[in-house]
């Protein structure tokens, strides 16, 4: 009874409209829920995420979840997650991506999930990596790990918001460390952002990881923002 007293006063609101949450929703609505942008690119080896990367680094598959919009429902959503302290946000919008995944024969068998890193200035800064929570969103349908330790972001880079596709690459080129090369060696890894645009911090990060032995590079983010 307290809850439902106190759900009047500070009602729960949908991270992606607003509007106040029913018992059984979570941080998104049913409708928005209904209404995401979906890609639909997990089954697609030729979709549009995968081909950033072709010549780039080695990936055996890459996909997202849904299309960003300025002011659209990704975009709210996001918002929340970053700038708004509602970590959740990112684990209800990973749970969705990783079921999908995990009904995919191209993403089956993934051993690890890993997040990018945030540079610990940063990160002490906002108190949480957003992509943390995305990730283990994710793994838990697919029934896989999340490792937060073994790749490290060491150079604390500018916003890459308003740079070019090659200023983005200079910018994170030489910006990630694998602490832990024994933690996925023969692994195969899902690497986790939250909006791909040029794909130049991914493509950094992921030249990282493959430094370790035998590893399966795979990618994924909630939304892609075409530049």
């Amino acid at each position: 009874m307290l809850d439902d007293f106190v759900s009047l006063i500070y009602p729960n609101v949908c991270s992606g409209c607003s509007r106040p949450l029913l018992k059984h929703e979570n941080t998104i609505c049913l409708h928005c829920k209904t209404k995401l942008p979906f890609t639909h690119f997990h089954d697609d080896p030729h979709n549009m995420i995968e081909k950033i990367f072709w010549g780039r680094v080695p990936v055996e598959a890459a996909s997202c979840l849904a299309y960003f919009y300025k002011r659209g429902l990704i975009q709210n959503m996001m918002h929340q997650l970053k700038y708004k302290d509602r970590t959740e946000v990112g684990v209800d919008l990973g749970k969705i991506a990783g079921f999908q995944l995990a009904n995919s024969k191209r993403f089956s068998g993934v051993d690890l999930v890993i997040p990018i890193p945030m540079h610990p200035r940063k990160r002490k800064k906002r108190g949480y990596n957003q992509c943390t929570f995305i990730a283990k969103g994710i793994a838990e349908p697919l029934n896989a790990g999340v490792n937060e330790v073994a790749l490290t972001k060491t150079d604390d880079t500018a916003s890459q918001t308003r740079k070019s596709k090659f200023n983005r690459w200079l910018n994170v080129k030489s910006v990630f460390n694998l602490e832990r090369p024994q933690d996925i060696e023969g692994k195969r890894v899902l690497l986790i952002d939250d909006v791909v645009t040029t794909g130049a911090t991914l493509e950094a990060a992921g030249q990282t990881l493959l430094q370790a032995k035998n590893v399966e590079l795979n990618i994924f983010t909630i939304a892609h923002a075409r530049k």
